[in-house]
């Protein structure tokens, strides 16, 4: 095509483009704005960069100047590391600074070597993931196997489950869910990222042939909201569970 068929086609682009886009990439350019961005931009990846856990947006709204939108923001900055050595990835509603995925090899050297999860606890791992908030009961109902103390209490000790609630049935079981560390070590940004029933077969993690009725369960939207039927965790609970310390009454 010639350039002059092109210098034709460019102008007839330009002024088809509706008003509201035209009007949107005006906000986006408008220097005060980019400026304050870029700037909230180079704070955000300081904050992020310093810290050694993820951090949540909402810490990130806190400490960032007022107005600022931090979803732009970090955007922004995501693909600014989106081709470099060390990626902008989100954990959740936080956001963490990681290698490459394809320069992990190069830390396999220097990485702590973690211990392997027995068959049990990657089974009753798989499960909590699924079907949270889901008590011991439930897990070995699932399993049609019983569940040991200890590994539960292996899995809680890698922080990729914690202890969430308890449910409102006679004797007010623990209910068990993961956590953040567990999305960020198998680079999930939510839970609904889990692999569905497809992939898990093509991953040669299930049989091709299953029963006709069954289901992949579908992971909570928001798995640290409460169930209907569940109860936070009180001070009380965590003592009773060991996990907080008792309060010593003065005589």
């Amino acid at each position: 095509m010639s350039e002059r068929a092109n210098a034709s086609v460019i102008p007839f682009k330009v002024e088809d483009e509706p008003e509201d886009e035209m009007a949107e990439q005006g906000s986006i350019e408008n220097p005060a704005e980019r400026l304050q961005l870029s700037e909230a931009v180079r704070m955000a990846e300081a904050i992020v960069f310093a810290s050694a856990e993820p951090v949540s947006e909402k810490q990130l709204a806190a400490r960032l100047p007022e107005g600022v939108n931090i979803a732009a923001a970090m955007a922004d900055l995501q693909q600014i590391y989106a081709k470099r050595g060390v990626n902008l990835v989100r954990v959740g509603d936080a956001w963490a600074f990681r290698t490459a995925g394809d320069l992990a090899f190069l830390m396999s050297r220097d990485s702590v070597q973690q211990r392997k999860l027995s068959r049990a606890a990657l089974e009753v791992l798989a499960i909590i993931a699924y079907h949270q908030p889901v008590t011991r009961a439930e897990i070995e109902d699932i399993r049609g196997v019983e569940t040991s103390k200890g590994t539960l209490d292996t899995l809680l000790e890698t922080e990729w489950v914690r202890m969430r609630g308890r449910r409102r049935t006679p004797g007010r079981p623990v209910t068990y869910g993961t956590t953040d560390a567990f999305l960020d070590h198998f680079a999930l940004e939510e839970i609904r990222d889990l692999p569905g029933m497809e992939e898990l077969k093509g991953a040669g993690l299930l049989s091709t042939r299953m029963p006709a009725n069954f289901s992949m369960p579908v992971p909570p939207a928001d798995p640290d909201a409460l169930a209907e039927d569940e109860d936070a965790l009180t001070d009380i609970d965590l003592e009773e569970l060991g996990l907080l310390t008792p309060r010593v009454t003065e005589e």
